[in-house]
């Protein structure tokens, strides 16, 4: 990590919502999300405020070589979002304990706020990961 790795780094990160990213398209395999509204899946909107946490910090760490895993997420999904319309996510970098990470977070659709919460994510070292996942595999 280097040492401009602080709270009060801010990021924010715009993503126009396809229809690939719609509740049906989350488990195409789940007759339940084939029969739900073609609106912006709590799954991936997740998997959004983490991207924006990731662009917050990747010229703070020491990349590939450090990368980031999430850890923890508790954040809100207050309104839908049809196709077409552009999110925005607003992240903060709050606290840096040791090698945990804690972000505010918060998303906009234009129309309405569509998430606010808390993310955490944790700094690796790729390659030790790497050999930690390759162990836990070969004892299944």
């Amino acid at each position: 990590m280097k040492p401009s790795l602080q709270p009060g780094i801010t990021y924010e990160h715009k993503f126009t919502v396809p229809l690939s990213k719609t509740v049906p398209a989350l488990y195409p395999e789940a007759e339940e999300f084939q029969a739900m509204p073609e609106v912006f899946a709590t799954g991936f909107m997740v998997g959004f405020l983490e991207w924006a946490c990731l662009k917050a910090i990747m010229p703070h760490l020491d990349w590939p070589t450090e990368q980031t895993v999430g850890t923890h997420i508790d954040v809100s999904h207050e309104a839908a979002t049809p196709p077409g319309l552009t999110v925005t996510a607003k992240v903060e970098l709050i606290a840096v304990e040791g090698k945990k990470l804690v972000f505010t977070v918060e998303a906009h659709d234009g129309v309405d706020v569509i998430s606010r919460g808390r993310h955490e994510r944790f700094v690796i070292d790729r390659a030790r990961f790497d050999s930690r996942l390759a162990a836990k595999a070969s004892r299944k």
